[in-house]
């Protein structure tokens, strides 16, 4: 049996990958200490023993050179992902994203591993004019949590072209679903919007709301990963949903979905926000990529997952 590991496999996205990789007939093994990660998004893996759950650091290389023993693919998604973590403790930041995945690709180095796929961000073009943003736009991180997204990015390429480890990169945009954490700092304002309509809540909307983002369900995103791992491919891929929408539509919408009569209401901007972002998804669709999912439907799918408490993956 083929041996894939997924380090941050306890978090948000990296759940919704454990899964699918396991239906793909993978043994899965799932690394994370749990500092963001939670035991009840895998429980259902760990459960029916499609997965094995190991509590680890991607800071401990010893432990990374054992679990890795073997494996074919390494899907690697820990980090402290936010923002505005990094900028109160870019050290933390620096050890965990940039440190991390360093060790992340000398144990998949040194453990013979076919192909490793690196969740980047699309905070490393920073406040880009150049919309859409493709991959050669110049990247200029505007956080300690970009810069090290962004020297992980370079260290992968290093490893493919010094080493010949097969290494992609995808710059995630904003991606939302099932288990996202509606007080997370880091791009949760569906959750947060969800959360706030379903409880007949008014929404807050930070500065005028004309800012667009462009946001794509994890179910999209976790294929990604997959075409990441099994083409012939390296490099860097943008992974959005190719389109964007003003935080004031996505409002409506949502509360539109979940029969709310509340009104918005905005307070300050947010600072160091930046006012648009739209993926040139071009590149990624040499990968396969297609976004399968428009917003509506994957946010009506979330809706469904959070008012039933059933998985995502249970639902047709």
């Amino acid at each position: 049996m083929k041996k894939a590991v997924v380090t941050g496999g306890a978090g948000f996205i990296g759940s919704h990958l454990a899964e699918e990789v396991s239906k793909q007939g993978y043994k899965v093994i799932i690394l994370d200490d749990l500092s963001a990660g939670k035991m009840e998004n895998i429980a259902g893996l760990l459960k029916d023993s499609k997965a094995e759950f190991v509590r680890g650091s991607v800071v401990d290389l010893p432990r990374l050179q054992k679990v890795f023993r073997d494996a074919n693919y390494i899907f690697h998604l820990a980090a402290i992902a936010s923002v505005p973590k990094s900028m109160k403790d870019p050290l933390a930041s620096h050890e965990v994203n940039l440190t991390g995945t360093l060790n992340v690709l000398q144990a998949a180095r040194d453990n013979g591993v076919k192909k490793l796929v690196y969740a980047s961000s699309a905070a490393v073009y920073g406040d880009t004019r150049v919309q859409p943003t493709g991959e050669d736009v110049p990247a200029l991180p505007q956080s300690p949590y970009a810069v090290a997204k962004l020297a992980g990015e370079h260290y992968c390429r290093v490893f493919t072209e010094a080493y010949g480890l097969p290494a992609v990169c995808l710059r995630y945009f904003n991606i939302f679903g099932p288990r996202q954490d509606p007080a997370s700092e880091y791009a949760a304002v569906i959750p947060a919007f969800i959360q706030k309509a379903t409880r007949g809540e008014p929404l807050a909307i930070d500065g005028d709301g004309e800012q667009t983002r462009d946001f794509v369900y994890v179910k999209d995103a976790v294929r990604a990963n997959i075409l990441a791992a099994e083409s012939g491919l390296s490099g860097v891929f943008n992974i959005g949903g190719g389109q964007s929408i003003s935080i004031n539509h996505l409002a409506d919408l949502i509360l539109r979905l979940a029969g709310s009569n509340q009104k918005p209401v905005h307070r300050e901007p947010r600072a160091g926000d930046i006012k648009h972002s739209l993926a040139d998804i071009t590149r990624a669709r040499k990968l396969g990529f297609h976004p399968a999912y428009t917003l509506e439907a994957g946010i009506k799918e979330m809706m469904l997952s959070q008012s039933t408490g059933v998985s995502s993956r249970k639902i047709p």
